[in-house]
């Protein structure tokens, strides 16, 4: 269980500090409001979400076992992408482009339409996530749960801790945020060469 709860920390840690419309909703709020008036919307890919693992379940329940095994390879090569692309954000981090491109407007009802409307979710779900949680379930209802609670408790707490961040101090949450992004490079690459170990270790098996 303990791999399981490790592996939704981890992508859900470099899920919550990569830059997207959601974090940026959520940065706006908190320069403008503050963080009491901004928490909740931290709880948007709870919401948002549901319906969007329920999906990926039923069709990854609905094709071959080996098929959802080669998805390691896929989800392996998109965390890869996901890895450099986070280097790349880190090496050319611009706080001020940060704060400036938020939108000035959001509220729960909105960043649950965001997160719902932006793919990184669906992509997450199908390609990575997904194949871990059926695999999970099949061993024990209890690890999908686990890697379920891990998951979200992660990138909520992780949103909550951004929205305190740059509500408190924009310049010092940004240079946090930076930190944070640096650590999410490295727990991606890391993540996407075990999703290809994983995917290697089911193709010996058959």
């Amino acid at each position: 269980m303990l791999s399981y709860l490790i592996l939704g920390i981890t992508f859900a840690f470099a899920a919550a500090v990569q830059p997207g419309p959601l974090q940026s909703y959520l940065i706006s709020q908190a320069l403008r409001k503050g963080w009491k008036h901004t928490l909740p919307a931290a709880f948007a890919p709870v919401i948002s979400d549901g319906p969007i693992i329920i999906l990926a379940m039923f069709v990854l329940s609905n094709i071959s076992e080996s098929i959802v095994n080669l998805l390691y390879f896929a989800g392996g090569v998109f965390v890869l992408y996901l890895a450099m692309d986070a280097w790349k954000a880190w090496k050319k981090f611009d706080s001020e482009k940060i704060i400036q491109s938020a939108s000035s407007r959001t509220t729960l009802s909105q960043a649950v339409t965001v997160n719902f409307l932006n793919p990184a979710p669906y992509l997450g779900w199908s390609l990575v996530m997904g194949p871990i949680l059926l695999n999970a379930w099949r061993e024990s209802y209890f690890y999908g749960i686990a890697l379920l609670l891990a998951f979200y408790t992660t990138i909520v707490v992780s949103q909550m801790a951004i929205v305190i961040l740059f509500s408190q101090a924009s310049r010092l949450g940004a240079k946090i945020e930076r930190v944070l992004l640096g650590l999410s490079a490295v727990g991606l690459f890391c993540f996407g060469i075990y999703e290809l170990w994983l995917g290697v270790k089911f193709l010996q098996m058959n």
